[in-house]
């Protein structure tokens, strides 16, 4: 079987297995609130269930389309049905996919890649679910005896160091998509000074498409 023939066959079976059991999840996800509703007889009025959907996807709406989007470079396929089943995907999926590409020198869309970024994912599902147990049991104990300064650091940096580590990481091997990709959201923000759901579409999808012309243009030139 030809590389291609396997990533078809790979695509097939991740979306066979993939889509319903996402569905299934987020079906599965309402269980407790109409179990509440059902036993409390609690039923809230659908203008206040919509009316506060509303006010999450004003907020969070971008992320429905720009998420999937940018992340799939490092998370694959597969990777991107387990990364949006199991959750921590910007602070524990993506970086670990991003490594495992890095470490196995895997090029972004190949079988290889897919892979690699599928089974560094699972071990970080595994590693977080054994941790997540772990600090349930003890991790307010350890936190109560840490100097305030560390826990503020590990509340309020934690997630933005991750982020700055996993920039870096391709900062290196994409310079110029990077100095773009910074660029453009501190322009943006210190000029028109657009909405948050604005500044992150604009930025994502500016940088894809920079560092699509970058692509074809080194394309053309060999």
């Amino acid at each position: 079987m030809e590389n291609k023939e396997l990533m078809s066959e790979w695509k097939k079976n991740s979306i066979r297995i993939g889509t319903p059991t996402n569905l299934l999840a987020a079906f599965t996800s309402f269980i407790p609130v109409i179990w509440l509703c059902i036993t409390y007889n609690c039923w809230p009025d659908p203008k206040v269930v919509l009316a506060g959907w509303g006010m999450v996807a004003l907020s969070f709406g971008a992320f429905y389309v720009v998420e999937p989007i940018s992340y799939y470079a490092a998370l694959g396929l597969t990777g991107t049905y387990l990364s949006f089943l199991s959750g921590n995907i910007g602070n524990m999926r993506v970086p670990c996919a991003t490594m495992a590409l890095e470490t196995t020198e895997s090029e972004p869309g190949t079988l290889q890649a897919e892979v690699a970024s599928t089974m560094a994912i699972c071990g970080s599902i595994i590693t977080n679910l054994i941790a997540t147990t772990a600090a349930v049991l003890v991790g307010s104990a350890v936190v109560s005896v840490l100097p305030d300064v560390i826990v503020s650091a590990l509340t309020k940096y934690a997630a933005g160091a991750i982020f700055g580590g996993t920039f870096g990481t391709y900062a290196l091997k994409y310079p110029k998509v990077a100095i773009f990709g910074m660029g453009l959201p501190l322009i943006l923000k210190f000029t028109i000074a657009p909405p948050a759901w604005v500044l992150i579409v604009v930025s994502v999808f500016g940088s894809l498409g920079f560092a699509r012309l970058l692509y074809v243009k080194e394309k053309k030139a060999a």
